[in-house]
This record gives C-alpha cells, sequence and structure tokens, in this order.
C-alpha cells in the first residue's frame, strides 16, 4: 500500500498543478457553477472517456489521462461548493483555493486508504474501462440524488460518491501511467 500512497500523491501533484495553473489564468470563476452543473462536466468527461475506450477513431487529439484529470479537479471543486455553497462573483484566491482543494484531496485520499486496507487493493486487477464504468455509476447516482433535492432514504450522500469519483479516476490514472 506504501507504492499506492506514493502513486496517488504524485497522480494528484500533476492535478494540482494544473488546478493552481488555471486558478491563475481564471481565478475562481467555477466558484458560480452550482453542484448540477458541475456533475454534468464530470458526466461529460466521462462519457468522452468511455467514447474513446469504445471507438476506433479519435477526432479530437486529447487522450484519456486528461479527462481523468479534470474529472478529478471537478469532483474536488465540486466537494467544495458543497462546503462553502454556491457564490454570485469569483470570491478565491489562489491561495484559498489551492488550501481548500488540499484540504478536500487529504480527506479523499484517507478514505482511499481506509477502503483500500479493506478491499486488498482489489482496484488493481480492475481494467480502467471498468473504473471509468464506475465513475459513470456514481455520476448517475449523484445526478438522482440531486433530483431528489439531495435527499436519500439509505444512501450515502453526494460528497461520498464525489470522493469515490476522485479515487477512481486516479486509480485509473495510475493504470495508464503503469501501461
Amino acid at each position: 500500500m506504501q507504492d499506492t500512497s506514493k502513486q496517488y500523491d504524485s497522480v494528484i501533484k500533476t492535478c494540482r498543478d494544473l488546478f493552481v495553473k488555471k486558478m491563475s489564468d481564471y481565478g475562481s470563476a467555477w466558484r458560480i457553477l452550482r453542484l448540477p452543473s458541475l456533475t454534468d462536466q464530470i458526466f461529460i468527461k466521462a462519457q468522452r472517456i468511455r467514447g474513446l475506450q469504445q471507438n476506433e477513431v479519435q477526432k479530437v487529439n486529447e487522450g484519456q489521462e486528461s479527462e481523468f484529470i479534470g474529472i478529478i479537479n471537478y469532483s474536488v471543486m465540486a466537494l467544495i461548493q458543497l462546503e462553502k455553497g454556491v457564490v454570485e462573483q469569483p470570491d478565491l484566491s489562489v491561495e484559498e483555493a489551492t488550501k481548500l482543494y488540499d484540504d478536500k484531496v487529504a480527506i479523499t485520499k484517507q478514505l482511499m486508504m481506509n477502503k483500500n486496507h479493506d478491499y486488498g487493493e482489489a482496484w488493481r486487477d480492475m481494467r480502467v474501462s471498468s473504473l471509468t464504468d464506475l465513475i459513470l455509476q456514481k455520476l448517475l447516482r449523484v445526478k438522482q440524488i440531486e433530483d431528489n433535492k439531495g435527499k436519500t432514504l439509505v444512501s450515502e450522500g453526494i460528497d461520498a460518491n464525489y470522493q469515490d469519483m476522485v479515487n477512481y479516476a486516479v486509480f485509473a490514472l495510475i493504470h495508464l501511467n503503469d501501461n
């Protein structure tokens, strides 16, 4: 599991670096996005990954990696929005947003480490396509919870689903980096 922790941190470093650069370019414009908008952004990325995995012809010269990075970063943004709420105008500095990013990732990584311990790193035997399908399933669950105005009877909340999407996308990137 020590390798998993290092690999996880390496993937997150790449994602975080891109997040910080985009914050420098665009500021925190994403803070105006409501959760369903973020969910839809993630859904578009997951659908594109699935298309890349299924289609023999690719017309846009971007691979799965950049889309998985997008899933991670949009999911972290969603976790921040869940905590802070949506605003009418960008309100976070690069430093504030990066601190929130790091906080959300630390909690999400700890969840992964706990599950990884209990499941015995089962994800290592999974295909990237299966991880993509699990992300899509989580997205459909989140959409349903959103349609239910956040109410669930027995299910985990939206935050747990976003955390799982981050972790599945990290696993996919670890697999893609190993190949």
